[in-house]
């Protein structure tokens, strides 16, 4: 847990993240915390409540000491090999070739560099599970010999004075209320003033904090009193709760629901999915498709000379939710539309290890499993509702839609000779058979999302200054060492003719 809270704060720097994103290194961070502190703590839990359960000892505190060691162990070869693996990566993804102009290593080259560190990883997750065998084999013996604890106890009750009868004036009119909601509004007027009146409202924030804490040095019991009788006091005490929580709520969505516009876009707006790469979208979400694969260029060069031009929030603003990801087991796919045929990505989904280095399972499935078509209507329905700004169609125009547009791809696969299996595992024997059994199947319906990924349409730009000098750095702390003024243009020597 220390390390992930260290961690946290470190990989908020900008050049830190630019190194550890979409690698090994986010999830080594996230895994730390999930086995040293969830996991060691449940540990504890039971080590501390089985012998009391059974009223005895516990049956092995040597065995017990070994769990945490090799479970110790388990976790720094686990993590710590994400850490080599995620910073070799990414190393090796940003590394430019002899020329300059072109990147050294292919995205799969660094898939099979890290493949060792895989193995440390693999060896410190069998340390940490071998570990939580053995404390389950601790508990059963402890369980063994002892007796469940099935006791009566007399306790005498306590009378209790008569709760619930906190006024709301009591609830409102006081110290800690009212330093909080001043506090507050003046920390929002922070955000939203001008210049000079935002540090106006900045240092009246301050002062109150201060204010505040002086307060309850001069009347602790006050502020307790209070805190306790609200504590006793349900309604009260859930209003004010889920005040804090509309608040916390508040700051999280409405920055996002203003940033997550059409409005707000840069020069690029999404092309709306049709109705069948709606299905193949949900079908790429259902497959866990977006926990090896992001859907977002960043703006740092080495991403953009291997994905194409950075992404731009209006390419994802119908993306409910989007598909940015954190984690790059295989390439990028905001631009993959219109990279690879149909062909390519029909025989790549059967069998992806087709490409030597390939760790890509087959999705066999998809050529089996048919298309959920007569959902569409709903599911339109629902994007309409989040904001989506699809044209008025009718559900018959929907299905049809789709049926249109999977007729086609089939009709292509098939016309290039592409093999497709009936239900029971034989070949169709007809091109007209294949075609219908094809144009059904889930496989049409995510080939032809993975055709619209990248599609936009331009949008008018905004007006940019033309004496801000354009920087594009290798990575976004390096705008540290530039400064951004204004070019000036020198004088013309002004020179004068003397007519006699």
């Amino acid at each position: 847990y220390g390390m992930s809270t260290f961690e946290g704060p470190l990989l908020s720097i900008r050049a830190v993240s630019a190194l550890a994103h979409n690698t090994d290194w986010i999830i080594g961070h996230v895994h730390s915390g999930a086995l040293g502190w969830n996991g060691f703590m449940a540990a504890g839990m039971f080590y501390w409540l089985a012998p009391r359960l059974w009223r005895t000892k516990l049956w092995s505190v040597s065995l017990a000491n070994i769990h945490f060691w090799i479970g110790t162990i388990g976790i720094l070869l686990y993590v710590a090999a994400m850490w080599f693996s995620g910073i070799m990566q990414q190393l090796m993804l940003n590394t430019p070739d002899v020329s300059g102009t072109a990147l050294k290593y292919e995205f799969i080259t660094t898939v099979d560099k890290i493949a060792p560190f895989m193995l440390f990883r693999a060896l410190g997750g069998t340390l940490y599970l071998t570990g939580m065998i053995l404390m389950a084999f601790n508990i059963y013996k402890t369980a063994k010999s002892g007796s469940f604890a099935n006791e009566t106890r007399e306790v005498a009750i306590v009378g209790r004075d008569k709760k619930d009868n906190m006024t709301w004036g009591k609830v409102f009119r006081n110290d800690p209320i009212a330093y909080t909601a001043w506090g507050l509004a003046f920390g929002i007027l922070w955000f939203f003033l001008p210049p000079f009146a935002d540090l106006m409202a900045l240092l009246i924030c301050g002062a109150l904090v201060v204010f505040a804490v002086r307060a309850f040095k001069r009347s602790t019991n006050t502020w307790s009193q209070w805190y306790d009788q609200l504590s006793e006091n349900y309604l009260p005490f859930t209003v004010l709760v889920l005040v804090a929580v509309a608040i916390g709520g508040a700051i999280q969505i409405i920055p996002t629901a203003t940033l997550n516009s059409a409005n707000s876009v840069e020069d690029r707006i999404q092309v709306l999915y049709t109705p069948l790469e709606l299905a193949g979208r949900d079908i790429y979400v259902s497959e866990g498709c977006y926990n090896c694969h992001s859907q977002m260029v960043r703006t740092l060069v080495p991403d953009v000379m291997r994905y194409g031009d950075y992404s731009r929030l209006g390419e994802s603003i119908y993306d409910h939710p989007f598909q940015w990801g954190s984690k790059r087991t295989g390439p990028d796919l905001a631009r993959e539309g219109g990279r690879r045929s149909d062909q390519w990505h029909y025989q790549h989904m059967l069998d992806p290890r087709m490409n030597s280095g390939s760790r890509m399972p087959s999705y066999s499935v998809l050529y089996r499993a048919k298309t959920d078509i007569m959902s569409l209507p709903k599911k339109i329905s629902v994007q309409r509702t989040v904001g989506v700004p699809y044209p008025p169609m009718s559900d018959d125009e929907i299905i049809d839609a789709a049926k249109k547009q999977a007729q086609e791809i089939a009709q292509g696969l098939v016309d290039t000779g592409e093999v497709v299996l009936r239900d029971d595992g034989t070949e169709a024997e007809t091109k007209l058979e294949a075609k219908q059994l094809l144009e059904q199947r889930k496989i049409v319906a995510i080939i032809a999302y993975l055709q619209k990924l990248g599609k936009y349409d331009d949008v008018a730009p905004k007006p940019v200054d033309p004496t801000i000098n354009p920087i594009m750095p290798s990575l976004p702390d390096d705008f540290r060492k530039y400064t951004r003024e204004p070019i000036v243009a020198e004088p013309e020597p002004v020179t004068a003719t003397v007519i006699p």
